[in-house]
């Protein structure tokens, strides 16, 4: 079997959108390297921290769960963001509570 690995950076839309209680984030780096995806609210404040470490080349998905955070984050817009090399790209989200 041969894995095709990405030819360039991807960062999804958020599905469900809106969400609750929980949404799935889906992106691919076409290079190895520190990752990072970070949620913050509409004034830029982070409210969460979903990757932050070394992944191989590949397709990648993160569950984020606001309720199992340590914050209670209230119904409103959100963004996140991806971060690996000097790739950075922002999506907007939407919790619904």
């Amino acid at each position: 079997i041969e894995l095709l690995l990405p030819t360039h950076f991807v960062l999804e839309q958020n599905y469900p959108n809106p969400f609750n209680p929980s949404t799935k984030i889906n992106w691919q780096s076409p290079v190895a390297g520190i990752q990072s995806i970070r949620v913050y609210d509409v004034l830029g404040n982070e409210v969460a921290t979903l990757v932050d470490e070394y992944k191989p080349a590949g397709k990648y998905e993160i569950e984020f769960n606001p309720a199992s955070s340590i914050r209670n984050l209230a119904s409103g817009i959100y963004f996140y963001r991806l971060q690996a090399g000097d790739f950075v790209q922002t999506k907007k989200m939407i919790l619904i509570k």
